[in-house]
């Protein structure tokens, strides 16, 4: 199949348009394929989440029968690792209906733990 010389330098400009506009999008146009969307709509519903539980775990804390001497343990500390397993281990992070821990609830309840106590 022969291509017409009048035709070259239209399909060539379509190609490079396309490829041009492929990476003007992609790069700075804000598109994404179909499974970076999925990844990034899965962090914003998890953070959804663990900012709705966070609330619980808050809870939790204040009506520990011991929760100031343990909010007074929990400063203390200096090792993250350590601080979020020691809301853990307190049962803060325990969410109703699960028998586990949420890591992530826990880290965000410590966060909010802490800046409560720099405030006090």
């Amino acid at each position: 199949m022969r291509i017409s010389p009048s035709v070259k330098p239209g399909v060539w400009g379509a190609v490079l348009g396309s490829i041009i506009t492929m990476i003007l999008g992609f790069g700075w146009g804000g598109w994404v394929t179909g499974g970076t969307a999925t990844q990034t709509a899965m962090q914003q519903a998890d953070a959804a989440v663990v900012s709705a539980l966070v609330p619980i775990c808050m809870e939790r804390s204040k009506t520990d029968g011991a929760g100031a001497k343990k909010l007074a343990v929990l400063r203390a500390m200096t090792s993250s690792y350590e601080q979020r397993e020691f809301v853990e281990t307190a049962g803060w992070a325990t969410m109703p209906g699960s028998a586990k821990p949420n890591k992530e609830v826990a880290e965000a309840c410590l966060a909010r733990l802490l800046k409560i106590a720099e405030a006090k």
